[in-house]
């Protein structure tokens, strides 16, 4: 029987039995690690996988929103996110929120504003393989531009939701008619014309070229640009797949959220590490990948991951992301911190004393003469 058409069954060798009674066959396919754990999973550990596919999609006139937060992955209680698509000219409005905003441009474009307190602005667009970071607190839009685009949204609080910013439509909407026309110095007449409810994400025409959207304010324009551009850096590269990290060292707006956008090349794997600053939230924008995390005091257990899906690491335990498809591996790392920091085991190893490894690890030279004393993030095993 083709591989494709075979009914996956939690049978490992004597230890298992064959399913009888009726069960999502495709989400196993997709779990192969879950239904089937490698001996060396054991223990509780909490669930750290979550999938877009598995959320309401909140869908409008000019694009969609979909969000996964502390409420659908409970373990990730720091970040939450959401996955947006404006389709060309939409409109995410004029809003903000009490969480600082991080975003990875997956596909297409758009035009991202702000301002800040002291009333210098930020007009400025971003394409695919870009960030951008707005402060807690700080208002902001976006508008696709030509080609419409799709977007990752990271908030530094796994409580936040989408549903709940603070939109400047349906502030006015609430608040009295006479106090608007007073602020603006307008009459009623106008104020009476305006929307009665918040319009969130709305179609509208394509915007112009950015130099004619441009604004001179008379305080300058805001002091650290509030986008950056991931992909023109240099990534590390070593012998399974290339890193890119943005963080507040070279991404200096971006204070509360820390990034590393990986790609492991088939055959590779994001090395054995843990991250001693804080959890790691993951997104998997492309490839199959699976992630065994060991929790200490003998707890492991292993993740299978594709497309869409939301991956999570707590503080400080143990993991690898390995390629089990035959395409590149692309996924994000991220962080809430102003840094990013990890710790090789196998550049730590390499710098110790060489008997105090081997007596750790009851082996001779073979394995000593394999590490590593500068680190390699990505690896490509080779016989």
């Amino acid at each position: 029987m083709e591989k494709n058409k075979q009914i996956p069954e939690p049978i490992r060798g004597e230890k298992g039995a064959t399913t009888k009674i009726p069960h999502n066959i495709e989400r196993d396919r997709q779990n192969p690690d879950m239904l089937v754990p490698p001996e060396t999973d054991h223990g509780t550990v909490p669930n750290m996988k979550f999938s877009f596919s598995d959320v309401h999609n909140r869908l409008e006139t000019g694009g969609y929103a979909r969000e996964v937060t502390v409420r659908e992955l409970p373990v990730s209680d720091n970040i939450a996110s959401v996955n947006m698509r404006l389709k060309p000219g939409a409109i995410r409005e004029l809003h903000w929120h009490k969480e600082a905003e991080w975003a990875y441009m997956l596909y297409g474009s758009a035009r991202i504003t702000s301002v800040d307190q002291d009333g210098k602005n930020f007009i400025e667009d971003v394409k695919e393989g870009d960030l951008w970071y707005f402060p807690s607190g700080l208002p902001h839009s976006i508008q696709a531009l030509d080609e419409g685009c799709e977007f990752l949204l990271v908030f530094d609080d796994g409580s936040f939701s989408e549903n709940s910013t603070f939109q400047v439509t349906d502030w006015l909407a609430h608040t009295p008619d006479d106090v608007i026309a007073a602020n603006f110095g307008i009459s009623e007449e106008i104020v009476a014309a305006l929307p009665d409810e918040e319009k969130y994400i709305f179609q509208k025409a394509i915007p112009g070229s950015l130099e004619n959207d441009k604004v001179d304010s008379p305080n300058g324009t805001v002091p650290e640009s509030f986008s950056y551009q991931l992909l023109e850096q240099e990534p590390i590269v070593s012998s399974g797949g290339k890193v890119w990290i943005a963080d507040s060292t070279n991404f200096k707006a971006s204070k509360t959220i820390a990034a590393a956008l990986v790609e492991v090349e088939p055959g590779g794997m994001r090395e054995l590490h843990w991250h001693p600053n804080t959890d790691e939230w993951q997104y998997y924008i492309s490839g199959e990948a699976k992630m065994t995390v060991f929790a200490s005091d003998g707890h492991a257990r292993t993740f299978n991951y594709r497309a869409g899906d939301v991956g999570y690491v707590p503080f400080a335990m143990g993991h690898y992301v390995q390629n089990t498809g035959d395409k590149p591996l692309r996924f994000l790392e991220i962080f809430k911190d102003d840094h990013y920091a990890d710790i090789s085991l196998n550049q730590w190893l390499a710098l110790l004393p060489e008997t105090l490894v081997r007596d750790h690890l009851d082996e001779g030279a073979d394995l000593m003469k394999t590490l590593c004393k500068q680190k390699h993030p990505v690896v490509k095993y080779s016989k």
